[in-house]
Formats: C-alpha cells, structure tokens, sequence
C-alpha cells in the first residue's frame, strides 16, 4: 500500500489537493476531518474526543496496510513543536511500512493573506462542518501559527520520498499533478 502524508498549517489546501490527487490516481482520500467531524458532534473538541480520533486513525489505517488497497492519502495538521504529532506519524509510518508500504510525504506551505481567503471556499465548508463559523476558524488558524510551528525546518524531515511545494500560486490541480509526476503514483 502506498500512503500520501500531505501535511500543512489549516487551510493550505490539503484536502482539495487531495480530492484532485484521488481523481488522478488510485488512491482513496482520508482527509483529516472525516474522522473529526464524525466524533464533535458528540463530544465536542476534548480530550476524549482526540483520543477516539486518533484510534480510529490507526485501526483505519491498520486494516487498509492489511488489506488490497492500492493507496491513500491522507491530511494532517502537524505541529512540529508536539511530540505527539510525531509520534503519531512514526506510528502510521510503522502501520503502513509494516506492512511492506511506501509512504510519500507532501508538505503544503502558502501565505497567509491567501490560506486566509481558502478558509472561506464552499469545498472546504461543505466538507468541514466544524470550519462553517469562518470567523471563529479563521481566529484559530492564525492562533495556531502563535503557538505552534506548522511547517517543518529545512532538512528537518529526513524522508527519502518527500516533496515540499508552496502551492500559494498553484491550483490544486496542478499541485496534485506535481504529486503524482514526483512519486510516480
């Protein structure tokens, strides 16, 4: 199985990218907040909530390394300065790698002035419920760069199959072409 880590602060484009990567390729979109927006509506953004997400996450991630699957992609939210976060990524990596995968990391950086406008497109807000009062998510998404570092250090991932792309100018489109041309997918 192959797994696409596309990684990037809130509103890079992680999620459009990948509907255009799956249009263009075998691989099967699990983008982040399918599994948030399934567990908030029940327990809000707490601890218990992140708990079951992540869970879920790794069973998920489990059975497709186990299973027939060509590929996935998945879109994470990775704060670089959290432990957790790259524990979480060692633990997929392992799932999938275990299993005789490939992973294929995809960092997204972009300006702010343009991840701001992105916030507001009907994509995201049909798919991402909890994104719907713009003004609160956009209030987080710049609260979040003052707190954590969402793009990683040059060098800093040590990943032969890696590819970072500022995708400010770009249309997903021809993001998710880079993608597939860089990996050969």
């Amino acid at each position: 199985m192959k797994l696409v880590l596309i990684f990037g602060p809130q509103a890079v484009g992680k999620m459009t990218v990948g509907h255009e990567l799956e249009k263009i390729t075998e691989l099967k979109l699990f983008h982040n907040h399918m599994t948030i927006e399934l567990l908030v509506p029940y327990f809000g953004f707490t601890p218990e909530m992140w708990r079951l997400c992540t869970k879920f996450r790794e069973d998920i991630f489990e059975a497709a390394a186990a299973s027939e699957l060509y590929g996935m992609i998945f879109t994470y939210v990775w704060a670089f300065d959290l432990q957790n976060d790259w524990d979480f990524v060692d633990k997929i990596c392992g799932i999938v790698e275990g299993k005789g995968g490939e992973i294929c990391f995809v960092e997204l950086e972009a300006e702010l002035s343009e991840r701001i406008e992105r916030n507001k497109t009907p994509h995201r807000l049909a798919h991402k419920p909890t994104k719907r009062n713009v003004e609160n998510s956009e209030r987080e998404l710049k609260r979040s760069m003052d707190r954590y570092r969402l793009n990683s250090y040059e060098g800093e991932i040590q990943r032969e199959r890696y590819l970072r792309i500022n995708n400010t100018r770009l249309a997903p489109d021809e993001v998710a072409e880079m993608i597939r041309r860089h990996f050969n997918l």
